[in-house]
């Protein structure tokens, strides 16, 4: 019937012409299918086919529902806004992220006829009555708009999974996009090497390894969604599965999060400064614990040591040399005696290593600690594959049975991380080492390097499975976790070391200290280390650090190079050299200049423990990272963002290091104020390019007038550690009036010393007037049980061009012979003994 009315149809006469009434009719018509199908792709963005929008404020939280949908708005910090998109018939994935303890803060709700705003401290957030995107306000200044289109295709799928009652489930694809403004600059997005400013590119949203990188890299160890802005807003989309980050690339006006699943919601933080808004962040995700003082000092590390008379008789040539050294790093020799074919044994090879406990107990009378590398693989060859299957600890294939997988280290399974059982089982074998005396743990291959797209992994927490792709990026911050709690039971009195290289947002709370990774031992791989600790610094992790000397590859040992590199890591978080062994990573190895120059960089880099340690301090309170980019403090300087070459070393020293063969001086462009040559004590003036003599034996450091730098005499490691004496610099203008310094000290052991109130801290306050230099000190916190009852300080004041008048120390003139002048360094000397009541140093000039 319908072809034949079709047929009749098509038969009408030739000449009909439509009336001027029908073609009214027509534009009509055609104006209300478009006004419906607008309305339509409005309802579609948001995916839900019930046309009615309510909404709720209660509890601090909004909800705007549709049918079974919702976007649902909270306040996590002052300046910190999440936004959920909720189903109902949908578990939303847990947030790895945002710390366990948090509550959400008071907000404020405002209807009005266009918009629901949201609003917590300077940040509010304004919804689109219509479309639904959502404005980002800092106060009045608008900082960015994310778009309606959230869920652009639902597809929901599960399927049983055999080795459990849960379900396999894959959430919908999630993907949403923010405005950018034209000359906006993004930083961002993890490790990468492109530049501190990333815009232009398209970033996978994937951890994984990048072996021998050097000046360019899309994707690293460590991925983050996370990207911050120079209008000082950042967005954390809070999704760990597989996915990309486009700042820019495909539409230059827009920043667009996408992953293939997981969690759908993201977090907008904001402020007024780079360190509030890094502040915003921890607030959010936790900042990282306070790490053992001993962290801090010299690394014995190698892709590895084969035995243990390997290992002792390295530490007997550091002490040998009078070179510092705190801890011994074993790779993966400690439980094989080849690189393929034992990873998973997680037990000492006997043959190799006969008596580790006697080893670790040895080191330790010495003052070195002992780390041990781990993986989270276990190999079909391993003495633990049996064990492995029985438990039920592995990773499953669809069908519920454990995934076996080909890798370079040969055939394999992995630990299921998120799973309870699992992570009992692996965190009993952790419990036995720390037995033994192992005082930290090095995990490796994290990522996890490889990790097959069907594999599934059994969620605890929410009793349900989810495809490998869904919690990639997370497994590395479960497995962290994980041993950061092991730690903490076994050991409670002492803090945790954990060294992994990849994690996601808000691993740093676990102690994590990440490196960039298997870098290539040249000058290629040593020029992007800075722009890679600036930009995890930013991101909250503020103990990123790099293999110093470089790791892959070399075919010789080039001496420049290497010195260059250890060098620079004496200023920068931790300091490990370590390679293959091909060329030995150990200075102790070298010939004898280069040991002469690096030790003399060692003594330093422990004589700075004070000043490093109190960096540590101020990063655990506020997130600030030790590494800083010059735009911290160089804000009239248009170009500070992009700067990657040279940062700030806490808040006093501006490092330069040397990147390039046969450098004798380097362009320096000072900030504004004064400052002084580290080495030579010569002045500059700030807001110019200074021209900045190197040698072989020095890197540009340069101090800024009206800093302290609290220094110890050297040590052999920290476990001779001690602030009794304290040699104090201070670095004088006669242009500053006024500056100060707060120095942080504890036992540097006990864990959780700042939140128990166990520590003290030595203020310093410097104003200078009419000729006369007043320092005050202070002493304040309420201390804790080892902290000396008075301390020996030796003042030194530079920068000091003639001798003074006279000079006074608690209200009573110094004699002549209490204190000294140097009129070639123009250095100014003062020894006192202080019973840390409030006192002052008067120098009269």
């Amino acid at each position: 019937m319908i072809i034949m009315e079709t047929k009749k149809q098509n038969q009408q006469p030739k000449s009909r012409r439509p009336s001027p009434s029908n073609n009214l009719f027509k534009n009509k018509a055609l104006k209300l299918i478009a006004v419906i199908l607008s309305l339509l792709v409005v309802v579609a963005c948001f995916n839900i086919s019930d046309s009615r929008l309510s909404h709720r404020f209660k509890d601090n939280i909004l909800s705007l529902k549709k049918a079974n949908r919702s976007i649902q708005l909270s306040a996590l910090a002052t300046g910190a806004i999440q936004v959920e998109f909720l189903q109902e018939s949908e578990a939303q994935l847990t947030s790895f992220a945002i710390k366990d303890d948090l509550k959400n803060l008071p907000a404020q709700f405002k209807l009005t006829d266009s918009s629901y705003q949201f609003s917590s401290g300077k940040l509010r957030a304004v919804i689109d009555k219509v479309d639904l995107s959502i404005a980002f306000y800092r106060e009045n200044q608008l900082l960015t708009i994310q778009k309606q289109n959230w869920l652009l295709r639902q597809s929901e799928q599960s399927q049983q999974a055999n080795s459990s009652k849960a379900k396999l489930s894959k959430a919908n694809f999630s993907k949403v996009e923010f405005s950018l403004d034209k000359d906006e600059k993004i930083m961002g997005g993890g490790q990468r090497v492109l530049g501190m400013d990333r815009r232009g590119h398209r970033l996978p949203l994937y951890n994984r390894a990048h072996y021998g990188y050097t000046t360019e890299s899309n994707q690293m160890y460590y991925s983050l969604p996370l990207v911050i802005s120079d209008r000082k807003y950042s967005i954390l989309f809070d999704n760990t599965a597989s996915g990309f980050l486009d700042i820019g690339k495909t539409k230059a006006d827009q920043l667009v999060f996408e992953a293939e699943s997981g969690r759908k919601a993201y977090i907008v933080f904001a402020d007024d400064s780079y360190p509030k808004l890094i502040n915003q962040y921890v607030n959010v995700t936790g900042t990282q614990p306070m790490p053992p003082r001993w962290a801090f000092g010299n690394f014995s590390s190698r892709f590895g040591y084969k035995n243990q008379q390997q290992v002792i008789s390295t530490i007997e040539q550091f002490i040998q040399d009078d070179m510092p050294v705190d801890a011994i790093i074993l790779d993966l020799y400690w439980f094989g005696n080849d690189i393929k074919g034992f990873m998973g044994n997680l037990a000492w090879d006997k043959q190799a290593f006969p008596d580790p406990e006697k080893m670790i107990s040895d080191l330790k009378s010495k003052g070195v600690k002992t780390i041990l590398v781990t993986e989270p693989f276990i190999l079909s060859t391993s003495t633990r594959w049996d064990e492995a299957v029985t438990e039920k600890i592995l990773m499953k294939d669809q069908q519920g049975q454990p995934k076996r997988f080909d890798f370079y280290f040969g055939n394999t399974g992995l630990i299921d991380i998120f799973d309870d059982k699992a992570k009992e089982w692996f965190s009993g074998i952790y419990s036995g080492l720390t037995q033994q005396g192992v005082a930290g743990v090095w995990g490796d291959l994290g990522e996890p390097e490889v990790h097959p797209d069907d594999g599934v992994h059994f969620v605890s927490g929410m009793q349900q499975s989810y495809d490998a792709k869904t919690l990639h990026n997370a497994y590395g911050h479960q497995w962290a976790k994980m041993v950061y709690q092991n730690l903490i039971t076994d050991r409670p009195d002492r803090r945790p070391f954990v060294m992994m290289r990849s994690g996601f947002a808000g691993t740093q709370r676990y102690g994590m200290i990440p490196w960039t990774g298997d870098v290539s031992r040249s000058w290629g791989g040593l020029k992007p280390q800075v722009e890679l600790t600036l930009q995890m610094g930013m991101q909250g992790l503020a103990y990123t650090h790099s293999d110093l000397g470089g790791f892959a590859g070399g075919e010789s040992f080039d001496k420049e190079l290497y010195i260059r590199w250890l060098q620079y890591g004496v200023f920068q978080p931790v300091f490990r050299p370590h390679a293959q062994d091909n060329i030995a990573p150990e200075p102790i190895f070298h010939d004898q200049q280069t040991k002469d120059i690096i030790r003399e960089y060692l003594k330093l880099r422990y004589s700075m423990l004070p000043y490093i340690y109190s960096m540590a301090y101020q990063n655990s309170r506020t997130g600030l990272p030790l590494m800083r980019p010059v735009m911290f403090s160089d804000t009239d300087n248009p170009f500070a963002f992009d700067i990657k070459d040279r940062y700030f070393w806490g808040d006093s020293l501006l490092v330069a290091p040397v990147v390039d063969a046969g450098v004798t001086g380097a362009q320096v462009e000072l900030p504004d104020g004064v400052w002084f040559d580290f080495w030579s004590d010569i002045k500059y003036q700030g807001n110019q390019i200074a021209n900045i003599p190197t040698s072989l034996e020095t890197i540009p450091v340069m101090v800024k007038a009206g800093a302290f730098i609290p220094m110890i005499d050297p040590i052999n490691n920290t476990s001779e550690y001690s602030s009794q004496k304290l040699n104090l610099h201070y670095y004088y203008d006669e242009t500053l009036e006024k500056s100060q310094y707060q120095m942080y000290e504890d036992d540097g052991i006990t864990p959780n010393n700042i939140e128990n109130n166990h520590y003290e801290l030595l203020d310093f306050i410097a104003t200078n007037k009419n000729n006369q230099l007043v320092i005050e000190l202070n002493r304040t916190a309420t201390g804790y049980q080892s902290m000396p009852s008075q301390r020996q300080i030796n003042l030194i004041i530079h920068g000091v061009s003639r001798a003074p008048n006279n000079v006074q120390f608690g209200g009573e003139r110094l004699e002549s012979t209490d204190y000294s002048y140097d009129d070639t360094k123009q250095q100014l000397r003062v020894d006192f003994l202080w019973d840390h009541q409030l006192t002052e140093v008067i120098v009269k000039l």
